[in-house]
């Protein structure tokens, strides 16, 4: 389901999608979501609350972890995510959408769009509540102790006893994802452009899908 503005509504991700994009049965799914209720917390600063996309042609990773967790809004909400971890990633064609509340205006932010010079990222952190893609994993453990996870950067790791899987490399082509909350320990954005825009033909602001 979706909100207003057109962005996924809280609390109504779909798991079964998700599972299928992060190659996951449905059961471990459902691990994940316990987890989330757990709250393992994918940042240690409150978010809006708000909702951004992120798409790029590739994601090219080394050192990938996932588990269940959430983030808390300055006024004290939880909202669940998945949380994904790659300790050192490239992205292609990389674009960041977000919506202006209430108005209809989107700002967004495209890098890494020569192939020779894509956007590179550490210890990137990301708390998602919809990904999808065609993604080939590496030597990777599914049902791992998420307290025990360490290939996925320093602050890839959720509680003992809850589920997490994690992956010596990850390749994610036609990545389209849905956040809210991202950290890294570095972010190089080459070819950066940052762009404000207004409705198109169709009345609304461009996004990155």
């Amino acid at each position: 389901m979706k909100d207003a503005q057109g962005d996924p509504a809280y609390g109504r991700t779909n798991w079964r999608r998700f599972a299928v994009a992060v190659a996951v049965p449905t059961a471990a799914a459902g691990a994940l979501v316990f987890g989330m209720a757990n709250g393992a917390f994918a940042a240690t600063f409150a978010v809006s609350g708000q909702s951004f996309k992120i798409s790029a042609d590739k994601l090219d990773g080394t050192g990938f972890a996932q588990y269940g967790g959430s983030v808390e809004t300055a006024d004290g909400k939880s909202i669940p995510v998945a949380i994904s971890g790659i300790a050192s990633a490239k992205l292609y064609n990389l674009c960041q959408s977000v919506k202006v509340p209430n108005l209809p205006i989107s700002l967004t932010i495209r890098a890494g769009r020569d192939a020779d010079s894509p956007a590179k990222a550490t210890n990137l952190l990301i708390g998602v509540s919809e990904l999808s893609g065609d993604a080939e994993f590496t030597d990777i453990n599914i049902g791992q102790d998420a307290s025990t996870l360490g290939l996925g950067g320093k602050d890839a790791k959720g509680k003992k006893g809850e589920f997490g899987q994690e992956a010596q490399h990850v390749t994610i082509n036609g990545l389209t994802q849905t956040a809210l909350s991202t950290t890294a320990g570095t972010f190089t954005l080459t070819g950066l452009n940052m762009k404000i825009n207004l409705p198109g033909s169709n009345g609304k602001p461009p996004e990155c899908f």
